[in-house]
């Protein structure tokens, strides 16, 4: 099933959480309504506006009203409400059905991925005091070569490697000793 970026169709779904949400009151709601007002004038005009911020009108009922309204205008004007409602309320946008559906969706697609992709990432498993001390070698054996004995420190460390690599280690030693 695919997420649904419908903000019509999710605005009818949380219609009924929305009008029965004790957190909307009247201050939430009049903000939502002069945000809306404000920042989109052409989806919320002035005489809209102050329909829908009318005292003598019951709060659930403005709010009905102004989502059907918000229904009836379209898809944007239902994005810039739920936009609205997000800036304005947090908590009760987070609480929303479709949100909480959006979010169980999205956690369910990315446990399926959690699996793969820590193997993918893990380069070592031996940890950063392996590191550290690889890396501690390496400056050592840089510092010795830097501050003399180069030539016979390294003529004895080529010893330990194999065949191969001791005569690459060598001849390097060699052209470095020429120079």
């Amino acid at each position: 099933m695919e997420l649904s970026f419908c903000y019509e169709e999710q605005l009818q779904s949380d219609a009924q959480f929305l009008c029965s949400n004790q957190r909307m009151d009247t201050e939430l709601v009049d903000s939502l309504v002069l945000q809306l007002n404000r920042i989109y004038p052409q989806i919320l005009s002035d005489k809209e506006a102050c329909k829908f911020r009318s005292l003598r009108v019951p709060t659930t009922e403005r709010l009905r009203e102004l989502l059907q309204y918000l229904h009836e205008k379209g898809d944007d004007a239902c994005y810039e409400f739920y936009r609205a409602l997000h800036i304005q309320a947090e908590d009760v946008y987070f609480s929303l059905p479709t949100r909480i559906r959006q979010r169980e969706m999205t956690d369910s697609r990315s446990a399926n991925n959690v699996a793969v992709i820590p193997e993918r990432y893990v380069f070592n498993e031996r940890g950063p005091i392996f590191f550290l001390s690889c890396f501690s070698v390496a400056v050592g054996i840089a510092f010795l070569y830097y501050y003399g004995g180069e030539s016979s420190f390294l003529h004895c460390s080529a010893v330990r490697l194999g065949k191969d690599a001791k005569d690459v280690f060598v001849s390097y030693v060699e052209i470095l000793a020429r120079k």
